[in-house]
């Protein structure tokens, strides 16, 4: 007898997307250490690292002047978004074949397949088709819920299709680490770990009295998630961000220009990855900086043409930042943050403002 499935979610996560989005185009490039990323003397990061370079230790968010010290050898190309977009629409277009889809990013989406008489037959079947129809590896991941999904999709990477049977949830999250549960980052994986709480199995068993006072109203939650419930809804219309921002406060005040601008850049870095991810342009680009007497100020420009380039917003940044901040001001708080967003329909070429 079949599983009974009272509800069936497909995770699929493609592999080293970029990469491999780059390697349609330039073939002689396979099996060579390989990101996408910044140039290393504009101080640029890795955003997808090919399985080449990160055997050698090489990571998203790395630094690439990092990334070329563990690969002299290493090979850096930019972003193609306009190439990395038309995939992920092939991608998506494909998913909607099956169910409701709910895209979280460019390479990334849930499809709901409940309903369909044997979900874990078609979870291969829809990892083969994009596969077959992109030339583009994924890896999917098929559980009765959105958290269970999603971490089996990261399974077995690269090109996994994991299936976590109904009632398997628990003992399928039993052994990953804390991390791999969402909602978890850093600081809640340390304070568990001061409890010694490592994996989701220790945490499933843990007693509700031990973990509330420590995390009060989230303690109910965080042991549901290690026992892998989780009743999310797949929706397939997502609203769209309102606004997109990055701050940053400092262990001690700044005054330094050069580091102060450092810091600025690797926002607007964030900023503008994260608009490209979403398929987004924003008109509206705002500042904010906290002096050391905690004075606030938040000041903003705004673009006629939507912008999700780093040189364009970096370049508004800069400016509104040098207008409104004195030589040797000291600085607690520096942020940069985007709005008035729109979604992507074409391009215009920008005049210079």
């Amino acid at each position: 007898m079949p599983p009974t499935w009272p509800r069936a979610v497909l995770h699929l996560d493609m592999d080293a997307f970029y990469v491999n989005v780059h390697l349609l185009d330039h073939p002689e490039h396979r099996s060579r250490p390989l990101v996408v990323g910044g140039k290393p003397n504009e101080r640029g990061v890795v955003a997808s690292a090919s399985y080449e370079a990160r055997k050698l230790g090489i990571r998203s968010a790395m630094p690439t002047s990092q990334a070329m010290r563990l690969c002299r050898d290493l090979l850096i190309v930019p972003a193609d978004w306009p190439r990395i977009r038309e995939c992920s629409q092939a991608i998506m277009a494909i998913l909607q074949e099956y169910g409701p889809v709910e895209q979280m990013s460019v390479d990334e989406a849930y499809v709901d397949l409940t309903g369909h008489e044997q979900p874990e037959r078609l979870a291969s079947a829809i990892q083969t088709h994009v596969k077959n129809n992109t030339q583009l590896p994924a890896s999917v991941g098929l559980a009765t819920n959105k958290l269970v999904a999603k971490v089996a999709s990261d399974f077995q990477k690269p090109q996994g299709c994991t299936i976590v049977l109904p009632g398997e949830e628990s003992p399928f999250l039993a052994p990953q680490p804390v991390r791999a549960i969402w909602g978890i980052g850093p600081r809640t994986a340390e304070r568990l770990h001061e409890l010694g709480i490592e994996t989701c199995g220790e945490l499933a068993a843990a007693s509700l009295t031990s973990l509330k006072p420590i995390f009060k109203n989230q303690a109910e939650s965080l042991l549901s998630r290690a026992q892998g419930q989780d009743d999310r809804p797949v929706v397939a219309e997502r609203g769209q961000s309102k606004s997109i921002s990055q701050e940053w406060t400092f262990n001690q005040d700044i005054a330094d220009a050069d580091l102060l601008r450092h810091k600025l850049r690797q926002m607007c870095e964030s900023v503008s990855h994260s608009l490209q991810k979403e398929n987004l342009l924003a008109h509206t680009i705002t500042v904010k900086f906290r002096l050391s007497d905690f004075t606030t100020f938040t000041r903003q420009k705004s673009l006629d043409v939507g912008a999700d380039d780093l040189e364009t917003i970096l370049a508004l940044a800069e400016a509104i930042w040098q207008e409104h901040w004195s030589l040797g001001q000291r600085l607690r708080l520096l942020g940069v943050g985007v709005s008035h967003l729109e979604m992507v329909q074409g391009r215009q070429l920008r005049l210079a403002f």
